[in-house]
């Protein structure tokens, strides 16, 4: 009797924990879809996205919620960024709990003008990503995106805060 017990309680544990490989898909799929998203400049509904989605731009401004960030980055990529695409270099996904990932990815972005004139040839980006599961879906709730800037030559391999190296 306790034979068949322990096969039941070991098929419901294992059954209850998803498989990783699927979790990895999912958010990558997220992500990807927001790129695309990004690329496409940002026309159709942003299925990817929470409702309550907190989108962080590279300059500091925070849009909360989903409509209020795609009518900021609707706008952005009707103006300055129209025609700018993003693409995927790395993706790095952690998982903090079954449902909830972080993924960070750097991208490369092509050259725009920005609207303060400065013209931003190929350049870098660090982005992060909380996407978590609701409903059996996998939704980016926050984004936080930095611009990789390089380093002027004499601070080049330097510590951070000016401390000297021996």
């Amino acid at each position: 009797m306790r034979h068949p017990a322990i096969i039941f309680i070991f098929l419901a544990l294992t059954s209850c924990t998803p498989p990783t490989g699927n979790r990895d898909a999912n958010v990558k799929a997220a992500v990807a879809e927001f790129y695309q998203s990004f690329d496409e400049g940002f026309t159709k509904p942003a299925d990817y996205a929470a409702e309550d989605w907190y989108h962080i731009n590279p300059y500091g401004a925070v849009d909360k919620g989903r409509d209020a960030t795609m009518k900021t980055v609707r706008k952005v990529h009707q103006t300055f960024l129209k025609g700018t695409t993003d693409k995927i270099k790395d993706i790095d996904i952690r998982f903090a709990t079954d449902d909830v990932a972080v993924a960070t990815v750097t991208s490369e972005a092509s050259p725009f003008t920005s609207p303060d004139g400065i013209n931003h040839g190929v350049e870098g980006h660090l982005r992060t990503f909380v996407v978590v599961n609701r409903g059996g879906r996998w939704l980016i709730m926050q984004d936080h995106n930095t611009t990789i800037l390089p380093l002027p030559a004499s601070t080049a391999g330097a510590p951070p805060g000016g401390a000297k190296t021996k």
